[in-house]
């Protein structure tokens, strides 16, 4: 009998165990109950995405809640290579700094990897030849403008060579893998790692090729709601948005069933993540699960941040869609610069031509003078009208050094006097009609 009982007293105390373990187990995350009430307060439509896996992946980052990328911990890749790594079920983002000359050995990538240069140079192993990749910044830190920004990138996919070797001044680059590479988890002690790899079933299409660098500034900016314009990277399985904010643009609460990191690059905002709002400012990462309530309110500055979905956005691929049609419209898909006048050469001549506006069928725009010194004269400046056959004439010659103009609804211009310091409305023969502002 007492046997019996002490068996009977086991049985009974397991199956209480397993009765309170078992809802722990199969419950759905904290968050999600308050969630739940605010889709419905806030009568937001909840939509789901057939065959998304399981990856069996846990983040790094605490579902809603900001975590600036020095918190983390650094992880030493490879000799040389430090990186900050977050992570969602889908999607890994390495921050990479790289020693002056390091090299990331020749391997075969796992999955597919997209790398951006943010900093520096690094010469790229690309179908067996080394391609020089480079990043510049639009402005010096003293405001002295160095040229047209650039961000190199390029798209590597699965089972392709990859090797990289930093320029002799370092580099930082951004690389983004999805699915997530397994490997990397291990480097960076990552806990209950999965045997494999979980990809998605019905993958997008890339708007872009592999193995061919591109300037991220080339890609056309697309307009994703009021205050928001991106460029979009889309391949099979993620989407990486680099989104530019409004100053004081408000994002609503919405919710979309695609996962989502956002990293802050430039200026802030208060993300509004449920019932919260949390600043974010550079270097913040937040980690927004599929359908989490969320918006921002935009800091004074703007806010430029590069936004991470697994799997890729349907919808901003058909805004992107709708946004190439129109430019193409246009310019033709294709279609490269041409040289119509080169003003070394041709008479009256050019110096620094400034602000081309179209009005009536002709190209109008300033001619400015500057000496090696960057010192103006009036004199020796023109504001020019050019014809589509390339010929063209001064409409006003050594009377002003115009820096700036715009077609006005009468058919006339406005017309920036710049040492005059005043705005002028003038007839396209060059006759000022009156002064608008002095």
């Amino acid at each position: 009998m007492k046997a019996e009982f002490t068996e009977r007293t086991i049985l009974t105390v397991l199956l209480a165990l397993l009765i309170i373990i078992m809802p722990q187990c199969t419950s759905a995350p904290e968050w999600q109950k308050k969630n739940n009430e605010l889709i419905k307060q806030n009568a937001l439509t909840v939509r789901t995405i057939k065959g998304l896996p399981k990856t069996g992946i846990t983040s790094n980052l605490e579902a809603g809640k900001v975590t600036n990328l020095e918190s983390l911990p650094a992880t030493t890749l490879y000799p040389g290579v430090n990186a900050k790594l977050y992570w969602g079920t889908g999607v890994m983002t390495c921050v990479l700094n790289l020693d002056p000359n390091t090299q990331i050995p020749e391997e075969t990538l796992p999955v597919d990897r997209f790398m951006f240069v943010l900093e520096g140079e690094v010469n790229q192993l690309i179908d067996g030849v080394n391609i020089k990749m480079i990043a510049l910044k639009r402005e010096e830190q003293d405001g002295t403008h160095s040229g047209t920004p650039r961000i190199d990138l390029v798209y590597l996919e699965k089972g392709s060579k990859n090797a990289l070797t930093a320029g002799p001044a370092g580099a930082k680059i951004i690389e983004v893998y999805s699915p997530v590479r397994l490997d990397y988890l291990q480097k960076a002690g990552a806990e209950n790692i999965p045997q494999s790899n979980a990809d998605i079933s019905g993958p997008a299409t890339p708007n872009i090729k592999p193995n061919q660098v591109y300037d991220l500034y080339d890609f056309q900016l697309t307009g994703l709601t009021t205050g928001a314009n991106s460029r979009l990277i889309t391949g099979k399985n993620v989407q990486i948005s680099f989104i530019s904010m409004d100053p004081g643009a408000l994002f609503d609460k919405h919710i979309h069933p695609e996962e989502q990191t956002m990293f802050v690059l430039r200026g802030g905002c208060n993300e509004i993540l449920m019932d919260s709002e949390q600043p974010m400012a550079k270097d913040d990462v937040v980690l927004i699960p599929g359908n989490m309530v969320h918006g921002a309110k935009v800091g004074d500055l703007g806010c430029d941040a590069i936004d991470i979905f697994w799997p890729a956005r349907a919808d901003y691929s058909e805004k992107e869609k709708a946004r190439l049609e129109a430019f193409h419209a246009i310019i033709p898909e294709g279609a490269k610069p041409e040289l119509i006048v080169d003003g070394k050469v041709t008479k009256p001549s050019l110096t620094f031509a400034e602000g081309p506006k179209w009005l009536n069928g002709k190209v109008y725009f300033s001619n400015m003078f500057f000496d090696q010194n960057w010192n103006g004269d009036p004199k020796k400046s023109s504001l020019v009208e050019l014809n589509p056959d390339g010929s063209y004439r001064n409409i006003v010659e050594g009377k002003m050094q115009t820096n700036g103009l715009y077609p006005y609804k009468n058919g006339n211009l406005l017309v920036c006097d710049m040492f005059g310091h005043r705005v002028i409305e003038m007839t396209t023969k060059g006759e000022v009609v009156r002064v608008v502002a002095d």
